[in-house]
């Protein structure tokens, strides 16, 4: 129990009649210069900060203090992770507690392979969601895997094989082509003529097992924050407004949020810092099919990899 409490349960029984101020203190082994001690008024800087932190906590509810330490750290404020913790348990500002879901029981076979450098394993998926007049919305994710960068993050009321097709295509146009890209077994992902067009692009695949979602936990996990951060906390009433809302998450996910395995960097902000040796760019082949061009498959082969080969 903390000084303060102590405090409170003295102060509490005092004002009850149970005893003396004196006797509380001597039961608690509280000081009874710390039980008369009044805290005196904050400082200005301290009121700003506290002011600051209520903003940004109002702003991302669902960051906790080493993010919001980290955003007061980038804005100019010298303060530490405890401070801000202390703050805010001052202040009542927490986050909401979610559900935790039962953890998986037995031996996880983990990640086929661990990229290592930009532009080594992409990763992508879909997540389904609703606009408020009941129209379904369905997103395609496409992650780096290790600078964390989201490169697509599209919605629409259905999305084919060419749809992603054409989707790949633009981001591999921006960021280059990727050496290996893993999914599951989604209808989309093993389609013919995606099958082709990676060939062509000389994209290697790597498809998880079945029933094994943490074989993916990369796009899984940006999947939770993205839920928890803003599909939950937006109200979409059309399709326009869904792509306005997303694509400003994906930019702030990208240039602004902390990723507390990047050292509290954004993804942006520690791609930019990586040297040219640990992140070669591979640009697109030029002249590749397009998904709706009819051409035929290149020769290279599209090899399925399993965890033992990689």
């Amino acid at each position: 129990m903390s000084p303060a409490h102590k405090k409170q349960v003295v102060a509490a029984a005092v004002q009850a009649g149970v005893c003396s101020g004196r006797a509380g203190c001597r039961i608690l082994k509280l000081s009874r210069s710390g039980y008369a001690y009044q805290a005196g008024q904050r400082s200005s800087r301290l009121q700003e900060l506290v002011k600051r932190l209520h903003a940004l906590t109002a702003a991302n509810p669902r960051y906790g203090y080493r993010r919001i330490a980290a955003l007061l750290r980038q804005e100019g404020w010298r303060v530490g992770k405890r401070q801000v913790r202390r703050l805010r348990r001052l202040e009542g500002l927490r986050v909401p507690p979610t559900k935790r879901k039962l953890v998986r029981q037995g031996r996880s076979t983990g990640l086929p392979t661990q990229a290592t450098h930009k532009n080594h394993v992409w990763t992508w998926d879909f997540i389904a969601d609703a606009t408020m007049r009941g129209g379904p919305i369905r997103m395609l994710t496409v992650l780096d895997e290790h600078t964390r960068e989201c490169h697509v993050l599209r919605a629409d009321r259905a999305l084919k094989s060419a749809d992603v097709i054409e989707l790949v295509k633009d981001a591999v146009a921006r960021h280059g082509a990727p050496e290996y890209i893993r999914s599951d077994n989604g209808s989309e992902f093993i389609a013919k003529e995606l099958q082709h067009w990676l060939a062509a692009a000389q994209i290697k695949t790597i498809y998880i097992e079945p029933g094994s979602p943490w074989q993916n936990g990369f796009v899984e996990s940006f999947h939770g924050r993205f839920r928890d951060e803003c599909l939950n906390r937006e109200q979409l009433w059309t399709l326009t407004e869904a792509r306005v809302v997303i694509e400003d998450y994906r930019n702030q996910y990208n240039h602004q949020r902390p990723h507390s395995k990047l050292g509290y960097q954004s993804p942006a902000q520690y791609a930019a810092n990586l040297t040219p040796s640990l992140a070669p760019v591979r640009p697109a082949k030029p002249g590749l099919p397009s998904a709706r061009d009819g051409q035929p498959a290149s020769a290279v082969s599209t090899s399925t990899h399993r965890p033992d080969r990689l």
